[in-house]
């Protein structure tokens, strides 16, 4: 990716926050802590674990992830309010997201106010929370379509009263990752001295895509979420971010990949949100291989077909025995079952072991494959 700013990128996970805003998901409190410690021992800097504004159950909740001591910083997420900011404090909270509307379109038709309105709100909130020594990072809502220049001067305010960074938003989704470094490069250029954060939504499918080319347009944060959990389709998420930060830039944000695999079930279970086999970078069958050419340059040498390694995500390597195997595939897939075979019967085997995944529509399970190597390829193919 060329140009691609290679200075530090922090990665702040919003699952506890904005993906447990998913319709229908709820996560119990002992989830919750066990998601944050998962989160936390993989090296992920940020969490945004909560909105304490909602009620004394999620203050509750928000209090036994401050108690647990973690390396991550804890951020919540707060209208621009001064009594939601009381109740961060109250939770024991040292960081704070104060969220504000910013496009003329949710300030008219949503708060029914003005853009001076939201400029006095800003300054009225984070005044409030810097005299209580807080981090705070300035979330516009909206902000993929808001003014530019109202964008700025809302940077430019925010700056002058001591915020540590600012979040533009893709609420909705709808930026393109060409508009997305634009727009970051122009607000980044105007404002130098406030770090950005991107915080994208994927109803193009294309939230991974808006946050790297944030990161590109001079963001430093990046929000996710496991999975990509968030409302309607989600948010960008966390494994895609940080492997395509990895290998497509080249820029290695400290955190251990290898644990991808065991949080990506944990939230899938939690959520009740079960991860699709095809999952980008963490489903089960990402490295699945099963047409002859692709199964034989990745058994010569896995760097043929495989960008990265199955373990560096907690994955595996699986060849699958199917309608488009060649001999070297068939072999391997007998040896993963314990069963040695040479080339010459894998040969012998090819076409039942076509013919009976063109039967069932799929790959052969292991006892196809002991039936097929025992003579009763003749019934299965039947």
């Amino acid at each position: 990716m060329a140009g691609v700013n290679k200075a530090q990128v922090f990665i702040g996970d919003t699952t506890l926050r904005d993906g447990e805003q998913t319709a229908g998901v709820v996560f119990t409190a002992k989830e919750k802590i066990s998601i944050a410690r998962h989160l936390d021992a993989m090296g992920v800097h940020e969490l945004e674990c909560g909105i304490p504004a909602m009620g004394e159950e999620e203050r509750d909740s928000i209090r036994a992830l401050v108690a647990l001591g973690l390396s991550a910083r804890l951020i919540t997420w707060n209208r621009a309010l001064v009594q939601d900011i009381e109740a961060s404090i109250a939770c024991g909270i040292k960081a704070v997201d104060i969220s504000l509307s910013v496009s003329d379109i949710m300030i008219e038709h949503k708060i029914n106010k003005s853009r001076d309105f939201v400029k006095e709100q800003l300054k009225r909130a984070l005044c409030f929370a810097k005299e209580k020594g807080l981090y705070v990072c300035v979330g516009g809502e909206d902000a993929s379509r808001a003014d530019s220049d109202f964008l700025i001067q809302l940077m430019q305010i925010a700056q002058a009263n001591g915020a540590d960074r600012f979040r533009f938003c893709d609420t909705l989704g709808i930026l393109d990752p060409f508009a997305m470094f634009e727009m970051v490069r122009r607000l980044k250029g105007a404002v130098p001295g406030l770090d950005i954060e991107v915080h994208t939504h994927n109803d193009l499918g294309l939230a991974t895509a808006n946050a790297l080319a944030g990161v590109r347009g001079g963001a430093s944060y990046v929000s996710t979420t496991v999975n990509g959990l968030g409302e309607r389709a989600g948010n960008a998420a966390l494994e895609e971010v940080v492997m395509a930060l990895k290998v497509a830039c080249g820029i290695d944000v400290g955190i251990d990949t290898r644990r991808f695999q065991s949080v990506s079930r944990l939230v899938g279970r939690a959520s009740n949100r079960e991860v699709p086999p095809w999952k980008a970078v963490v489903g089960e069958r990402v490295f699945s291989h099963e047409s002859g050419l692709h199964a034989d340059g990745v058994l010569k040498d896995p760097t043929n077909y495989e960008g990265f390694t199955p373990e560096e995500v907690g994955l595996k390597r699986h060849i699958v025995a199917g309608k488009h195997s060649g001999t070297n595939g068939i072999v391997e897939s007998y040896r993963q079952i314990g069963i040695p075979i040479s080339r010459e019967e894998a040969q012998g085997l090819m076409d039942k072991v076509r013919s009976t995944a063109q039967r069932i529509k799929g790959p052969l399970a292991p006892m196809d494959l002991v039936k097929l190597h025992q003579g009763k390829g003749a019934s299965l193919a039947a």
